[in-house]
């Protein structure tokens, strides 16, 4: 996502943390002070580094909120499918077995038509109808074809506005903190403490990732929820993000303690740092290595394309080992969120949801949904990576000329 650690001979024009830097305008590289390489006053890999170490909080922010809206936008419908499979689990419903006995066949269509691959449906009216087990979902692919079939194809983007509003703060926080605390760390490190060097990237990434989850996470719990449950009524819109977050706030509005009751909108904080401080550690130790030697390959002649591809490939790679280790803390989370008698959501420990989770479902439990959980997470991680570093590279020569 940013820049590579330091280390000589790479194409890193990534960051003011990398070692040497691939001029695009066809100029050369040098290499940082520090890294036992030249560093003489004037030369290609100072200036840079010098220019680069002028892009300040708002660039990084802008050039990390781009590359989180481009990402939340792909890969939504993958995000949709993994909290549908996690909430069914938890024992969301996704159909209403009273609307079968109790309204006319014209006002169930909407709710109960067949999916595409269901043998068993019964004409009712016009259409054919499914049974109630028609609706429950048995993996990725069948998610998407009855949402598409029974909600109609725009639900696979439900939440996506929850997921901007998100992820444009969020990572606009997260990376450009993690480019800041992992600069510090090293040249602290490499001054005081040479062999702590290499963990730069994981206690930075750590770090970074509570200080974002924190303050995005009523955000957060409005998108679990707008995408976990199903609207029922035929014509009414689903709630947004402001009425989603006043219907986790309404069963509270009677007590005294309004200011307490605020707490309620950081329900599954605690799991959703449990998950994410893990995923950013995992990620970034896996991603800085495999980038490195990627980019050590592309050589100091390498172009932009080549650059950006192995910035996406190490992504890729590092999102999708990080998201699949990190699951069960991501189901724990999301069946947190997505509970709605509010006192009980306010006593539940992350220990206590994963300990129930195994006990209901076992290890199978604990790893739902990690199929697209692992689909999503390795190109949005590559994306975000690689259009980081093109919006930064882009702004870095503005500054510059």
């Amino acid at each position: 996502m940013v820049g590579c650690s330091r280390g000589g001979g790479l194409p890193a024009w990534m960051s003011a943390a990398a070692a040497a830097r691939v001029d695009l305008s066809g100029g050369g590289a040098g290499v940082m002070p520090g890294t036992g390489a030249s560093s003489q006053p004037g030369s290609s890999g100072s200036q840079q580094a010098a220019a680069d170490q002028e892009l300040g909080m708002a660039e990084r922010a802008l050039s990390a909120a781009g590359a989180a809206f481009v990402s939340a936008i792909i890969v939504n419908p993958l995000d949709v499918a993994k909290t549908r499979l996690q909430a069914q689990a938890a024992g969301v419903p996704y159909y209403q077995p009273s609307q079968m006995a109790s309204l006319g066949p014209d006002a169930i269509l909407s709710d109960f038509r067949c999916s595409p691959s269901c043998t068993r449906g019964v004409i009712l009216g016009s259409e054919p109808v499914c049974p109630p087990d028609c609706f429950q979902y048995k993996g990725t692919l069948d998610v998407f074809l009855k949402v598409v079939r029974q909600e109609g194809f725009g639900r696979l983007w439900r939440g996506t506005n929850a997921g901007l509003a998100l992820a444009v703060p969020t990572v606009g926080i997260y990376l450009p903190c993690y480019d800041l605390f992992r600069n510090w760390i090293e040249d602290f490190t490499q001054s005081n403490a040479p062999g702590l060097t290499p963990y730069a990237p994981l206690v930075a990434g750590s770090v970074a990732r509570s200080l974002a989850c924190i303050v995005c996470s009523p955000i957060e719990l409005a998108r679990t929820r707008m995408q976990a449950y199903k609207e029922f009524r035929p014509g009414v819109k689903p709630p947004g993000i402001w009425k989603t977050m006043l219907g986790v706030l309404s069963p509270l509005a009677s007590s005294s303690q309004n200011a307490q009751n605020y707490r309620v909108l950081w329900t599954g904080v605690g799991a959703q740092l449990a998950r994410d401080v893990p995923f950013s550690a995992i990620c970034w130790s896996t991603l800085e290595p495999i980038r490195r030697k990627l980019l050590g390959i592309v050589g100091e002649e390498g172009d932009a394309a080549s650059v950006l591809g192995a910035n996406f490939a190490a992504g890729f790679v590092a999102g999708s080992l990080a998201a699949g280790a990190t699951c069960p803390l991501d189901v724990a989370k999301t069946r947190r969120q997505i509970e709605k008698d509010t006192q009980k959501a306010m006593r539940m420990t992350t220990r206590q949801t994963l300990a129930d989770i195994w006990s209901s479902g076992g290890l199978k439990g604990l790893f739902t949904g990690v199929g697209p959980r692992v689909a999503r997470a390795g190109p949005s991680v590559g994306i975000v990576i690689s259009f980081y570093e093109v919006v930064k590279y882009t702004l870095h020569q503005r500054h510059i000329s």
